[in-house]
């Protein structure tokens, strides 16, 4: 061959001696054919093989085969974000004339999401409370799924997941779960019953504060065909870059997790011991409102949870965050480094309770030396005392 051929075309080396612990990255858009057979009945594959780089490589199959046993599941599949979990999920399942119930303490963007895209549509939603209470009453023949937060992210209400399943299979209604607080290593809501477990995969899986992603995994085939389905005709795949990033990332995940569990719950019952601070809220402090059913269905508790200000703590808040010298201002979490995020939710729930007009600090704990947290957050609380 000449040489504008060899430039081309990679030579074929011998690999029978090579063995490494690291998940070989696999970037692909074309996927090419042993046969010309092969080529013509492409699409009788299965969803497990390989027809285009859009729908996998072995580097995503491998992060979804993980996922798939840490969720104790049958199949999953990667998505760009934990936004584009849920909403694959809404668009597989939902038709025209059709209902999705989401609690009042659902992840904004995807309450967004169901009045600015789904209702033009045709597509309805009902909100239920935060505790999952009065929810069977909202459900009548349209109701198609059920979507659940525990805990949500910021306020920290818990529903009552085995309930929720329960009522799905009573009614013939679909159950999904936005499990990426707890992630399967604490929660795995497919054993109680759930139709979907959904997770960003962005937080603790990848750990670095330096990907996008998500995960969906089930039990049942035909949804899994349906979530491939929808990816498929939405042109939605996911780099190949950033599956490495979280299969690189899953690796030490139990590690951090139990790591950064010990520490929040540390510096919450610090918290929650000045008498000065407001509401903590931490499903493993023993007064939280829910802690009975975060003991029940969880195996722990990760590195985030809230504080609810009182109306003096605000004034001094600008001041005291612009003194943090170890944490850092900024949303998400599950990274290394711990972030305080002030949020304000008054405006955007319909059930509302007194604690949800005051500003709520989200904590996350990242792998700093728990001493230098503690004492950013005294410092931070002293401020606010002032």
């Amino acid at each position: 061959m000449r040489d504008a051929t060899n430039c081309a075309i990679h030579p074929t080396v011998d690999q029978s001696e090579f063995s490494s612990l690291t998940v070989p990255t696999y970037r692909a858009s074309t996927i090419v054919f042993d046969t010309a057979q092969a080529y013509a009945t492409r699409l009788e594959r299965d969803l497990d093989s390989y027809t285009y780089g859009l729908h996998g490589t072995p580097t995503t199959r491998t992060l979804e085969a993980q996922i798939t046993k840490l969720e104790n599941g049958l199949r999953s599949v990667i998505v760009p974000s934990g936004q584009a979990g849920a909403t694959v999920v809404f668009l597989s399942v939902l038709l025209p004339g059709d209902t999705v119930l989401i609690p009042d303490n659902v992840y904004p963007p995807v309450l967004d999401f169901c009045i600015n895209y789904l209702e033009p549509r045709g597509i309805s939603h009902r909100v239920y409370r935060p505790d999952g209470q009065g929810i069977e009453d909202l459900i009548d023949p349209s109701v198609k799924l059920i979507w659940t937060e525990t805990p949500g992210s910021t306020t920290m209400e818990f529903q009552d997941l085995r309930e929720i399943a329960a009522l799905g299979k009573k009614h013939g209604i679909l159950t999904g779960a936005d499990n990426t607080w707890a992630t399967p290593l604490h929660l795995k809501p497919l054993d109680l019953g759930f139709d979907f477990s959904m997770q960003a995969l962005s937080k603790y899986a990848g750990g670095h504060s330096d990907l996008l992603l998500g995960s969906i995994c089930v039990s049942d085939m035909e949804l899994r065909k349906k979530l491939r389905d929808t990816m498929r005709m939405l042109g939605i795949g996911v780099s190949p870059d950033d599956v490495a990033l979280a299969l690189r990332g899953i690796e030490t995940m139990a590690v951090r997790l139990a790591h950064v569990g010990n520490v929040a719950l540390s510096l919450a019952k610090d918290l929650a011991s000045r008498p000065d601070v407001g509401l903590v809220l931490h499903p493993a402090l023993p007064d939280f409102p829910k802690h009975a059913l975060w003991k029940r269905d969880f195996s722990g508790a990760s590195g985030v949870f809230s504080v609810v200000l009182n109306e003096s703590q605000e004034t001094n808040l600008d001041e005291g965050l612009n003194q943090l010298r170890v944490m850092a201002i900024g949303a998400s979490w599950g990274g290394t480094r711990s972030l305080v995020a002030p949020m304000s939710i008054g405006n955007g729930r319909k059930f509302k309770r007194p604690e949800h007009q005051r500003t709520i600090l989200r904590i996350n704990v990242g792998l700093e030396d728990i001493e230098d947290l503690r004492m950013d957050l005294k410092n931070l609380f002293d401020t606010l005392a002032n």
